[in-house]
């Protein structure tokens, strides 16, 4: 496995992302999430789910599952050549494909500027959002308690991402640029298509995969 030139497309890739809104109209909001049979073994089975919301009623109306095999270690840095097969067939079989899509994992809030969420929106060509349940890097100033307070993520000198509460007294989510929309577009849809502490698309796509694996091992 040649690290170095992983590196080269990730460093590719982050030179391709538009950090500026292309949308002017957004109804449905996305999430993919990925879940594993083992999370240290490989190969190993995955499943691959996506939940389109609607941006009025954030209730759902379209879902998709699917299954395969990863073959690709995890590496912190590179999970995106480990989870973006999946991803991307989701999307690609998926027969209703959203606005935007929110996916678990960084955009540009990455040390080499193209985490997942920026990976598959570069080449895919869809808005996307990274929203991470941990901070990868970077520092910010803390948080005021209450739903709706963020504090810029900064890393090198440079605004990288968002740290968002979207519920009050309950830890915040970590918002970055996927590709096709700008930090503040992200960081009010995040905001508000969250009820909970995780988005909806995202946190019902997880519940959708967590099923999936009782069913599975049961």
């Amino acid at each position: 496995m040649d690290l170095a030139k992983l590196e080269e497309i990730q460093l590719d890739c982050a030179k391709r992302v538009i950090k500026e809104d292309v949308l002017t109209e957004i109804k449905t909001v996305g999430g993919i999430d990925v879940t594993f049979e083992s999370s240290k073994e490989n190969p190993t089975r995955a499943w691959a789910c996506m939940v389109v919301i609607n941006l009025d009623t954030l209730k759902p109306i379209y879902q998709k599952i699917i299954e395969d095999i990863v073959d690709f270690p995890y590496i912190p840095t590179f999970l995106a050549f480990r989870e973006l097969p999946l991803v991307k067939k989701v999307y690609n079989e998926a027969k209703f494909k959203p606005d935007v899509i929110f996916i678990d994992g960084q955009g540009i809030s990455h040390p080499r500027g193209c985490g997942i969420a920026s990976h598959f929106g570069v080449e895919i060509g869809a808005v996307t959002v990274g929203v991470a349940k941990k901070k990868l890097l970077g520092s910010y100033e803390p948080l005021e308690d209450s739903r709706g307070s963020y504090s810029y993520l900064i890393y090198n000198d440079e605004i990288t991402g968002a740290v968002l509460r979207t519920k009050d007294k309950v830890k915040p989510v970590y918002v970055s640029i996927g590709h096709k929309i700008s930090l503040d577009k992200a960081i009010e849809l995040v905001l508000k298509t969250s009820i909970y502490r995780i988005p909806e698309p995202l946190r019902l796509a997880h519940n959708l995969l967590q099923k999936v694996r009782r069913q599975v091992f049961r």
